[in-house]
């Protein structure tokens, strides 16, 4: 047996587990560094953790929960945004014994007592007023619930069952004193079998789902991912991604295990302020954000004049040869190389071009992992290139986030990479992926039929995405299996791809959905990013206009229909978008159309602008 798998097999049954250990083993290093806002103008002041700093308060957390009655496996709720005191909330309710319920603190007051109620939650970990608000609001659906705390107490008005996570703590600490070993009790007690997690899918299409994730998925996923060598003690990791979603509940499990620094701090306005104060060394985020960053530089090289944007078009081909080209010779020979040609203009690119971006990132990025969604291959390559190395990975909330990584320096670009030590993979006949491993969910809470539809005795899980292993054993992901279309000519068309392909070609683009089942040609609605464009309307006579007034002006529709026509230069002919619209505002979360975790959903979209999608096929011939 490999030391790799002694490894993951000689796991404990849980990652408050892994948690006592690490606390034993390095109590006064750094744990978790987060931000002080500043009353003034200045900026935020960071402070520190260290492991033994952070298990007084986990444990304090966790005796406070016990002191109101939380049993074994029972459900705290957690709503709040990514924060130091989620971390510290969601390590109290595993040393407790109980599981962690994820609400995103953006999911309404309907959706949210459904979750409340559905998942029996005793407790409600509320981040602030707004989130306290929600859960007051539908009381009266919740008999399980007896208790909200908040974090931040402003404005929420105490009492014997609303209490301030402060509060929580001085009872957990009175508790300790009185019974010193209840926490280590709670944790010796903990069964690998026993739920840890319940994390519901936000889904694109009707109610979400209660995934069941028990302890032994987070302490196999933090043994499994060490054994990959990607991360060390050395390392500093920023979070920003929801911890709701499984893709950030996944790198607590690691960090845990592995030792290292992370800096957390959710707000997404704030990741380029912070990129340079932080200077981390990895960091996970969703294609979105690389897209966003993409089309920032290129709108800033635009904004500098017609020299600096013909500039940064050279370094952008440069950067996606070089990516393609080292990586293909890595492939082959174990070494990252490039023609003496190629890498003589490479080097002048990064010093006009290359290093400022990596300067952004805070200079000490080793690589970042992508997940969530598929990356355009054509950004991908552009920040290989560029010397941000992005790693891309696929797993789903059923299957505790991650279940394939690109490893290191032998990362390609349109891949998923290789399985993670212990899980394993095949595809079926249908080209649908299947997963087995210890990261697999238990089943759906409340909802055996639907567990049966995706996951098999023998403990096989349909992914419900179709995908290709190569003869080494790297993944490529084509697309949603209920996503792939059927045009009426009786040819599949994989849209996540030409999606993919069109935010590479167009830096205008926020969103994109390409439409055409059983239809005789394929359409899109396409979503504009207000910055980018905004910036580009200025420049082109459409200064003092609304966003709305420049999406519809014929100006703005010609430029991107330009970014259509090289789109379709490059495809097959039934691929080929024969029309598109523009949409009079993005997609947002607030309106249902993406989820929290960036995905669209499809059916929302398509539902609220059947008018355009209909008026694309009035009259249409046969393509």
């Amino acid at each position: 047996m490999s030391d790799t798998q002694t490894l993951i097999d000689s796991r404990p049954p849980s990652v408050a587990n892994l948690f006592l250990e690490r606390v034993e083993a390095t109590p006064d290093t750094e744990a978790y560094r987060y931000p002080v806002p500043s009353s003034g103008q200045g900026p935020d002041e960071w402070k520190s953790l260290s492991w033994k700093q952070s298990a007084d308060r986990v444990f304090a957390i966790a005796a406070g929960l016990i002191d109101l009655g939380v049993a074994p496996e029972e459900r705290v709720a957690l709503a709040a945004s990514t924060r130091v005191e989620w971390i510290l909330a969601d390590l109290g309710i595993l040393c407790a014994g109980a599981a962690t319920t994820t609400v995103y603190p953006s999911t309404n007051a309907e959706e949210s007592a459904f979750i409340l109620s559905d998942s029996g939650s005793r407790v409600l970990i509320a981040e602030d007023a707004s989130q306290v608000a929600k859960a007051l609001e539908k009381r009266d659906e919740l008999p399980s619930l007896t208790h909200i705390v908040v974090v931040d107490p402003a404005g929420v008005e105490t009492n014997d069952t609303v209490l301030t996570l402060e509060e929580l703590e001085r009872r957990g600490a009175a508790r300790l004193e009185k019974s010193p070993e209840l926490v280590k009790e709670r944790v010796s007690a903990i069964t690998k079998d026993q739920l840890a997690t319940l994390i519901y899918t936000s889904g694109t299409t009707g109610r979400p789902k209660g995934v069941r994730l028990p302890h032994d998925c987070w302490a196999y996923m933090a043994k499994a991912i060490s054994a990959t060598g990607l991360v060390s003690t050395e390392d500093v990791q920023y979070l920003w991604l929801p911890l709701a979603h499984v893709f950030g509940k996944v790198l607590l499990s690691s960090q845990i295990e592995v030792g290292h620094v992370t800096a957390v701090d959710g707000r997404v306005d704030k990741i380029i302020e912070n990129l340079p104060v932080v200077r981390p060394t990895y960091m996970a985020a969703v294609p979105r954000i690389f897209e966003k960053v993409y089309n920032g530089v290129a709108a800033k090289a635009r904004a500098g004049g017609g020299a600096k944007y013909k500039i940064f078009q050279w370094a952008a081909g440069i950067a996606r040869e070089y990516g393609k080209v080292t990586q293909e010779n890595y492939r082959r020979t174990g070494n990252a190389t490039a023609p003496f040609g190629l890498s003589l203009k490479h080097e002048l690119a990064d010093l006009l071009v290359y290093k400022k971006i990596r300067e952004a990132f805070g200079g000490n990025l080793r690589a970042c992992i992508s997940g969530s969604a598929a990356l355009a291959p054509e950004i991908g390559y552009f920040f290989s290139g560029a010397g941000v190395h992005i790693l891309e990975g696929y797993g789903l909330t059923e299957s505790s986030a991650a279940s394939f990584v690109n490893p290191g320096e032998a990362y390609r670009t349109g891949t998923v990479g290789k399985p993670l030590p212990g899980t394993e993979v095949r595809i079926a006949d249908d080209g649908e992926i299947l997963l087995r491993g210890p990261g697999i969910m238990q089943g759906y809470h409340n909802l055996p039929d639907k567990t049966a539809e995706v996951l098999e005795e023998d403990g096989w899980f349909h992914t419900g995405d179709i995908g290709e292993l190569s003869t080494d054993g790297y993944l490529r992901i084509t697309d949603r299996k209920k996503d792939l279309i059927k045009t009426s000519g009786g040819k599949y068309v994989a849209p996540a791809e030409i999606e993919g392909q069109f935010k590479a070609i167009c830096p205008y683009v926020s969103n994109i959905l390409v439409h055409g089942a059983s239809r005789n040609y394929c359409t899109a609605l396409i979503a504009l990013e207000e910055a980018a464009l905004m910036g580009w309307a200025a420049e082109n006579g459409l200064a003092g206009k609304s966003y709305a007034e420049v999406v519809a002006a014929p100006e703005t529709v010609a430029m991107v229909e330009g970014y259509v026509k090289q789109l379709n230069a490059g495809l097959q002919r039934w691929q080929t978008v024969k029309q598109f619209r523009l949409l009079p505002r993005d997609l947002d979360v607030e309106h249902g159309e993406i989820t929290p975790s960036l995905k669209l959903k499809r059916p929302v979209v398509e539902r609220e602008y059947a008018h355009l999608i209909e008026e694309m096929y009035e009259g249409a011939r046969e393509a």
